[in-house]
């Protein structure tokens, strides 16, 4: 269990002062300069070192994508970005508003730390439209910095010059997928951007850019300050740091938690979250890393670890850490059919697979819910679903039907319970 001096994000539960002053007592903005003084080969090393993978979903290693960013021998003259994606869309998960809202100085720094280590001299802070008072305190705490001239001209005293944009969107969930969120910033229509070329290529305004999630980009200075083999002390090999989980649905304390990576699922929520509700054996299914991630049923969540690999070894993803608890009392395939209402609604249209599939799985989907369906039915909705996966533009069509594989790899049973109820046919009939 993590201790609590070992924690990043000292204000998640909005404690203690989110302004400057607060953020100064917590040693946010603690002698910056001295990190930016490491110099842009050593701070991406660092990072490197510190095993730091994406937080936002897909978790790629962090420095491994800021080092794609041009050199300085290689700059042509165009400005470098960095864009940070805060339009937390997917369902089940809260854990960048809290930031954002308790902690966002964590972020102004990570934002001038990376940006410099990347040779950016500008940050755009993308925020989702609903977030009303995150990006009102997000807003004062960027004025707070200019003010204090750790950003802006001569930022910390540094010689280098930064400045932070916050932009907020307009509430649509395909702006969470980077290329989409980059065109949506140039204000225009949110659709993903064929790759390549990669935004470290030509990203915003055709220059290099790299879009970075608001914990992953907030936890580097603290790394840098403690050291990567601090921050790489935690979890398992490859599955590094602290991490913050969201933890909803049936459990007795809902709520967000940094603990360390490579944690139990069982114990994760037992010790945070007050456990299941009714008790660990009243567990059906849990949805371990957001909406789009496939559900696990009781029997493999009695023993799994809360990381990337741990994960992907039983077909789902750690994703966005967002942790949805389901009791025996949830109507598995109700739910189920609810995501995937969701994703339908959420397409872009751009792509046929998923403009078409996702509307068919969903129809299918809610047949499967009544039971007005064949058993056959079951087979070709896991067909259509491996056709839709990986052949579109962007992650969301993967997203919108790994729930649905999940939910026919673990409760097929249940399905075919259904349909065979609706005919008529008893269990014993079925089993002939």
């Amino acid at each position: 269990m993590l201790r609590d001096e070992d924690r990043i994000f000292q204000n998640l539960y909005g404690q203690d002062d989110w302004g400057l002053e607060g953020a100064r007592r917590r040693g946010i903005w603690d002698n910056t300069k001295a990190l930016l003084e490491m110099g842009r080969e050593k701070l991406v090393e660092e990072v490197k070192a510190s095993g730091l993978r994406g937080r936002g979903g897909a978790g790629f290693p962090t420095g491994v994508k800021w080092s794609f960013m041009p050199p300085e021998e290689r700059r042509d003259g165009r400005p470098h970005y960095l864009v940070v994606n805060a339009d937390e869309s997917e369902p089940g998960t809260c854990k960048d508003r809290e930031i954002l809202r308790y902690d966002p100085h964590t972020l102004v720094e990570g934002c001038l730390v990376g940006g410099f280590a990347m040779g950016a001299n500008a940050a755009y802070i993308y925020v989702r439209g609903e977030f009303f008072s995150e990006a009102s305190n997000m807003q004062a705490a960027i004025d707070q910095a200019y003010e204090a001239g750790l950003i802006g001209k001569n930022a910390c005293g540094s010689g280098w010059d930064f400045d932070v944009y916050l932009h907020r969107g307009a509430g649509a969930y395909i702006c969470g997928e980077e290329t989409a969120l980059l065109e949506s910033l140039e204000g225009k229509k949110g659709q993903p951007r064929l790759k390549p070329p990669f935004p470290a290529a030509c990203g915003l305004y055709g220059c290099p850019t790299t879009v970075n999630n608001v914990e992953t980009v907030a936890v580097v200075p603290t790394i840098l300050r403690r050291g990567a083999g601090w921050f790489a002390g935690f979890g398992r090999e490859n599955n590094t740091g602290t991490k913050i989980f969201s933890i909803s649905g049936h459990v007795n304390n809902p709520c967000n938690v940094e603990e360390e990576m490579s944690i139990p699922l069982k114990e994760l929520i037992e010790k945070h979250a007050g456990g299941v509700r009714g008790g660990w054996d009243n567990l059906l299914a849990v949805i371990p890393g957001g909406s789009s991630t496939p559900c696990l049923s009781k029997n493999i969540c009695d023993s799994i670890l809360m990381d990337f690999d741990s994960l992907r070894e039983h077909n789902t993803g750690l994703g966005t850490a967002a942790v949805i608890v389901m009791d025996k009392s949830t109507d598995i395939v109700e739910a189920i059919a609810r995501l995937s209402h969701f994703y339908r609604h959420e397409s872009c249209g751009q792509c046929t697979p998923c403009r078409e599939g996702m509307g068919w799985v969903y129809r299918v989907m809610n047949r499967m819910v009544t039971g007005d369906a064949e058993i056959e039915e079951i087979d070709m909705l896991w067909d259509v679903t491996k056709q839709i996966e990986g052949h579109t533009i962007c992650a969301l069509a993967d997203g919108g039907v790994w729930p649905v594989q999940g939910l026919i790899r673990h409760f097929r049973p249940e399905m075919e319970r259904r349909i065979n109820e609706r005919k008529g046919v008893t269990p014993a009939q079925a089993a002939e």
